[in-house]
């Protein structure tokens, strides 16, 4: 049998930046460990083929915009027989050298911990909340619409755990999808994300999935990432729509 990878990831290619995508590749592929990064390509016209070509990165080609949770899942395959860890990544996120080890070592730590990530910041330096309680349909409201924000700021506030100290790690209900990082054969028995999200929502999905299975989330703020976040669903109809077809999917899945 094959020897195993340390770590691969994964990074879903549609509408990028460019210079985003080769900062976030970069910091992956400066890992001191044995690993691949997976491109896979959700742009009908290939966009991203031939740009990077480093041994360590594969390039897949899917034709179409399948969504995000159906392109991360076409190498759940590979990863049960090449991964100790996996990493869903974002294409407009970056972190330094250490960060990643450091959360493998939290991981090895605890076999009950199926999935960790950091805290997350804006380039700014402020804070993103992404650690989370699952959300009420009043606060999905209440978020996508700023009219509505101050009368539910209680519930947006509870959501974010802000009364929490945030400086000390813990189990959070769920953390948001920009770098999610697994325990392989967790994320493989977990079937990966369920494919009927085509965009938003999957990554709450996925937790409610973990407590399924009797695991744990961690997030981890002793380690820093910074995520740019376009939150397209608050500028674009489309992918409100999106967002939307998505929430009511996962009300009915799992409850309201």
């Amino acid at each position: 049998m094959k020897e195993k990878l340390d770590i691969t990831a994964s990074i879903v290619l549609y509408n990028e930046n460019l210079e985003e995508l080769t900062k976030t590749v970069d910091c992956f592929l400066s890992i001191p460990l044995k690993k691949k990064l997976y491109l896979i390509d959700n742009t009908p016209q290939m966009c991203f083929k031939g740009i990077f070509n480093q041994k360590d990165i594969e390039y897949i080609a899917v034709g179409k915009n399948i969504g995000f949770g159906s392109a991360h899942n076409k190498i759940l395959d590979i990863l049960k027989q090449t991964s100790k860890f996996h990493l869903i990544l974002n294409p407009d996120v970056s972190f330094k050298l250490g960060v990643i080890s450091n959360l493998i070592k939290e991981l090895e730590r605890n076999k009950e911990i199926a999935m960790i990530a950091p805290k997350v910041l804006f380039p700014n330096g402020k804070h993103q909340y992404s650690c989370r309680r699952y959300p009420s349909i009043s606060e999905l409201i209440a978020r996508r619409f700023a009219v509505l924000k101050p009368m539910f700021k209680a519930v947006i506030l509870k959501g974010e755990y802000r009364e929490r100290d945030l400086k000390e790690p813990f189990f959070a209900e769920y953390i948001t999808g920009c770098f999610q990082l697994y325990r392989a054969e967790y994320f493989v028995k977990l079937n990966g994300f369920d494919e009927r999200y085509f965009l938003y929502m999957e990554d709450v999905d996925i937790c409610k999935k973990i407590d399924s299975l009797g695991k744990k989330k961690l997030y981890f703020p002793q380690e820093e990432i910074v995520h740019v976040l376009k939150q397209g669903s608050s500028k674009s109809a489309k992918l409100f729509l999106r967002h939307t077809s998505s929430a009511i999917k996962y009300f009915f899945k799992w409850g309201f």
